[in-house]
């Protein structure tokens, strides 16, 4: 079963893959965290009409994909400062980018194969110079993360307590959905457009559901991504006939089921240890992660808070 491990083709796509899985992961959380599921599911449409376009002025369709998502990106956290008008914001764009893309292709007069695989997802034909700039592109966007851990994180559970702290929420939620974009960007050529939300959403939301910090969501998320992504490949390249985004979307679907309804068994038990008064008639397991989560990091808030009242940061 493994020993297409060693075709060239097999190991760049496991490569590109990975540092794919790693990223969406990561923002993944943040995405779920912060309620932007819904850029998610619109940038993987809109990038596809930038790709659509950059075919029909004859350049390479990722430039396209990378441009439209970013300033797509950048437009809907200018547009969008509340939630309710930010989900407008996406669906307005979404649409206009949409009306753009099938313009562009009726247009184009050539078998635009390209602009239709951005749609499935193209990882087992990713060429050596594919992987270089997905790696980079990845290690880029993972080390934005790691700067801007902290403030996001703050920002992410509780925007008014980091905004009264002198937190930039708004120039912090633009930036992130410019790694949105970028990460959605890449995880196309893994999955699709239609199936980017497989390693952005499902394990991160798996994860979620298992950790009670943070750090240790993010850390699993990268597990179960990764894991994905590399019995995705395998599987698929044993088969030869069904595509990778199926064993990917397959596979987190079919962890992510047992977790979730399994999971109000533990964080049952993590509640009454954490605050035994806890009215479990009124209080739904889902409430209960939230609450586990936002504890947790309002912890650290208090930490730090703490420390600069001594002046120690």
């Amino acid at each position: 079963m493994f020993d297409i491990l060693q075709y060239p083709f097999i190991q760049n796509a496991l490569l590109a893959g990975s540092c794919v899985a790693v990223v969406a992961a990561i923002v993944g959380y943040f995405m779920v965290v912060r309620g932007l599921t819904f850029a998610g599911h619109a940038l993987p449409n809109i990038g596809f009409a930038g790709a659509a376009g950059a075919v029909l002025l004859g350049i390479d369709p990722v430039i396209g994909l990378f441009a439209f998502t970013i300033v797509a990106g950048i437009s809907i956290g200018i547009l969008g400062k509340r939630m309710n008008e930010r989900d407008t914001a996406i669906g307005i764009i979404m649409t206009f980018a949409l009306g753009l893309g099938i313009l562009f292709l009726s247009l184009y007069f050539g078998y635009a194969e390209r602009v239709y695989s951005i749609l499935f997802g193209q990882i087992v034909g990713i060429s050596p110079r594919d992987v270089q700039i997905t790696a980079i592109s990845s290690l880029l966007t993972f080390i934005l993360v790691l700067a801007l851990f902290r403030p996001l994180l703050f920002s992410s559970f509780d925007p008014e307590v980091a905004e009264a702290r002198g937190v930039p929420v708004r120039l912090l939620t633009i930036i992130f959905l410019v790694m949105i974009a970028i990460t959605v960007s890449l995880a196309v050529q893994v999955v699709g457009a239609l199936l980017v939300f497989t390693l952005l959403i499902g394990p991160a939301a798996t994860a979620m559901r298992i950790a009670r910090s943070p750090l240790w969501a993010i850390v699993i998320a990268i597990v179960l991504g990764v894991c994905y992504t590399f019995l995705g490949i395998v599987l698929a390249a044993n088969n030869g006939v069904w595509p990778v985004s199926f064993y990917i979307a397959s596979l987190s679907f079919g962890v992510y089921l047992p977790v979730r309804l399994l999971s109000p068994l533990w964080r049952g038990r993590w509640a009454r240890k954490s605050d035994p008064t806890i009215n479990r008639g009124s209080t739904t397991a889902s409430q209960e992660g939230d609450q586990e989560q936002r504890t947790t990091f309002k912890a650290m808030g208090n930490t730090q808070g703490s420390a600069e009242a001594r002046g120690e940061l």
